[in-house]
């Protein structure tokens, strides 16, 4: 008697919603924070200031996070790291209250990263896995 190799479940798609939901989450709340901050909660200015229109570029990604979108992901990576900057700057210079707000932005920052590549990583393995299960099942037809 032979053993048949062992056959491996579909991958499983709870890590991708996961990931997809942490950094839509944390993207929707860096949004937030910035508005707030600079409009309310920590102005420069007193009555708010124009550095409210730093949310604005973080407004155009939504919507690809939110369909899903792979290069979304991938470029979100790499500009999140210009409010990470902005965030570590004015934490170790700002006063309180802005320098609080500053470390959440930063905060938000690492969690919008880390969800980003997290779900590029599992999307890849998950795009591998499909397609060595599928070429398992192709080869492993019986011949007629």
């Amino acid at each position: 008697m032979t053993a048949s190799p062992a056959i491996s479940p579909p991958p499983s798609d709870n890590g991708v919603a996961a990931t997809r939901w942490l950094a839509a989450g944390s993207l929707l709340t860096l949004i937030v924070l910035c508005l707030a901050w600079e409009l309310v909660l920590a102005p420069v200015r007193p009555g708010g200031s124009w550095l409210a229109i730093k949310a604005l570029p973080l407004c155009i990604p939504l919507a690809g996070i939110l369909k899903n979108r792979m290069y979304t992901y991938r470029w979100v990576s790499l500009v999140i790291w210009l409010y990470f900057t902005e965030g570590v700057v004015r934490g170790w210079g700002d006063k309180p209250p802005s320098q609080w707000l500053a470390w959440g932005e930063v905060a938000l920052c690492l969690v919008l990263f880390t969800a980003c590549t997290l779900h590029v990583r599992v999307r890849q393995r998950n795009a591998k896995a499909a397609a060595a299960a599928a070429a398992d099942t192709s080869t492993a037809a019986p011949a007629p």
